[in-house]
């Protein structure tokens, strides 16, 4: 199987690609990348199934803040517009 050296994404001709088709795809559940060429062209990718968004965890993460939000807007520090985010954000850097 030849494959050209790249330190992020294996490069695999076609017919390799092909031959040695159980190969890669251990290699890909393992998390490597593979890039599939015809003619030298990069033409597909092989990369691992991404399981996509926790759903749950991302609504229990926003009502936390939410939460946070509010105690900070009855203690009087709050509301802040997006421009004090980004300020703050921003101060001490050097641009």
């Amino acid at each position: 199987m030849q494959e050209y050296l790249n330190p992020h994404k294996a490069v695999v001709g076609a017919h390799d690609a092909k031959t040695h088709l159980a190969r890669l795809l251990d290699r890909v559940e393992r998390g490597e990348e593979i890039v599939i060429t015809r003619h030298g062209r990069p033409i597909a990718r092989l990369v691992p199934n991404d399981p996509g968004h926790d759903v749950a965890a991302a609504r229990t993460a926003a009502a936390a803040l939410a939460e946070v939000r509010d105690q900070l807007v009855a203690d009087g520090i709050g509301p802040f517009t997006f421009d004090d985010l980004l300020s703050a954000r921003d101060e001490g850097r050097r641009f």
